[in-house]
């Protein structure tokens, strides 16, 4: 179990989160009105988002599917019957002056994700319930010392709450679970993540007590939009609590903001609690009733997920638990590499492995050095298993093919028009490399001398000079090896 321990004890965090994800979908939870991301202010508006008098919701189909697909992918149960509420509170970015979500009963119950810390255990973070709602606007109070500016552009779009249990009990943990959850939502291709643009968000919920005591009060932070800061967010609001319990305060309920400049939460409101929204039942829109055929259809369409794909690439290609971790956690990293096991001989685990070793090293190193993410890279996956397979082959070896992989992606050229045009083609004969090395051997037959008198570490220095000779082009094995035969005359 995790603890903090000061002067004056221990203490253990409880943390819970609500996680917003922005359904995807091309259109808006109860209007027919776009979603797309960067549109001018206020363009995408319907007369149901601007809340015009007479206008009614109505359901859109493909997002109640979108979270039926994640309440199954985060292993919750499917509530057949579900209905909406009307959540009463002044929303500035809300025309309607209420926000349509669901209350007493959400659409999924339950559910879990399994996490990994950097030791090595492992814990599930439980769900409490997932539940649809629609996002408000965006209030923009920086174009004018006087006004604030309202865009309704993301007023009415889909969004699925997603509510943890106070299961976590540390920075890491929280850390660990938001990327774990994301990356499964990206998988299922039910929210972007990208908290960047705003599409996934975390309020976080946060207390301490004595080990094993009762719950304390809990402060929450809302609207974290990175991973970063949700853990500096959980690093200060602990501190914060601890020095008001142990000076023998009382920790306020109270909503709080995070500031990413100071790295500091600071007040924003006290703590609304249920009956303070006023909810009651959406009189526009009926009790959503779902057919379990439908709900068993959605199953069907479920991905292989993160932890499912890590445990094959494993089994399939012997690769380390590292490796396969890594390679699965973003789909787009597993898509990229499953892409290139396609152009080489998959069934060789070696090159497998030599294909993961490649990608997650001088690849990544490249994508990190030029600000890339792998969908954005100049190397195909194609051309990165064509790279291997001249490795493989003795085409090139692996030194020189750090050269190639540098000028494919420069020029996005195919690694094997690369090496015919530098004239890098290795030299794998026997007779060329001994002849290489017999002069290496007679233009220094002093330190031959020396070698045979037990000054091995000469062996280097021929392999220099031979290398040197050939251009780097000689095979490192067969230099190796009929060197030591040489020498051993």
């Amino acid at each position: 179990m995790d603890y903090v321990e000061t002067s004056g004890g221990k203490w253990e965090l409880v943390i819970g989160l609500e996680i917003h994800a922005q359904i995807i979908s091309n259109s808006k939870l109860f209007s027919s009105a776009p979603t797309r991301f960067g549109a001018a202010p206020n363009e995408n508006v319907s007369f149901v988002d601007a809340a015009l008098p007479g206008v009614l919701p109505v359901i859109n189909s493909f997002c109640v599917d979108q979270a039926i697909k994640t309440g199954l992918g985060l292993n919750g149960c499917i509530n057949l019957v579900s209905s909406f509420d009307r959540k009463n509170y002044f929303y500035p970015d809300l025309p309607q002056g209420y926000q349509i979500s669901q209350y007493k009963h959400p659409l999924v119950s339950g559910g879990y994700v399994e996490i990994e810390k950097a030791d090595g255990s492992r814990r599930k973070i439980n769900l409490e319930r997932i539940h649809m709602e629609q996002d408000a606007g965006k209030s923009i109070h920086d174009q004018s010392a006087t006004k604030s500016f309202i865009d309704l552009n993301r007023a009415g779009v889909g969004l699925m709450e997603i509510v943890t249990k106070p299961d976590m009990r540390s920075a890491e943990e929280t850390s660990v679970f938001l990327r774990k959850l994301r990356s499964i939502l990206r998988y299922l291709g039910a929210c972007d993540g990208n908290m960047e643009e705003g599409s996934m968000r975390a309020d976080l919920n946060i207390s301490l007590r004595r080990p094993g005591g009762e719950l304390g009060i809990r402060a929450e932070i809302k609207n974290v939009n990175s991973i970063k800061f949700l853990a500096a967010a959980v690093a200060f609001e602990t501190a914060r609590q601890i020095e008001i319990l142990e000076s023998g305060g009382k920790v306020d309920q109270e909503t709080r903001l995070f500031d990413s400049a100071t790295g500091e939460t600071r007040p924003m409101r006290s703590k609304e609690d249920a009956q303070d929204y006023r909810y009651f039942p959406e009189p526009d829109l009926p009790p959503l009733v779902l057919d379990p055929a439908r709900v068993e259809a959605i199953r069907r369409t479920i991905p292989e997920l993160p932890d499912a794909k890590a445990e094959r690439l494993r089994r399939d290609y012997d690769l380390s638990h590292y490796d396969a971790a890594v390679i699965a956690s973003e789909k787009e990293i597993a898509d990229y590499y499953e892409e290139s096991l396609k152009h080489a001989n998959a069934d060789d685990k070696d090159m497998a492995k030599t294909l993961s070793n490649w990608l997650l090293g001088d690849l990544f190193a490249l994508l990190n050095k030029h600000g890339k993410s792998i969908v954005d890279s100049h190397i195909s996956p194609k051309n990165l298993a064509e790279l291997i397979s001249l490795i493989k082959t003795d085409v090139i070896s692996g030194k020189m093919a750090k050269d190639v992989l540098e000028i494919m992606w420069e020029n996005r050229r195919r690694p094997a028009d690369v090496v015919e045009e530098k004239g890098w083609r290795q030299i794998t004969s026997s007779d060329e490399i001994e002849a290489v090395l017999r002069k290496v051997l007679e233009e220094h037959m002093d330190k031959v001398a020396e070698y045979r008198g037990g000054k091995e570490k000469l062996f280097g220095f021929f392999i220099g000079q031979a290398m040197q000779k050939t251009q780097g082009k000689a095979n490192p094995a067969t230099l190796n090896e009929i060197l030591r035969k040489l020498l051993n005359e």
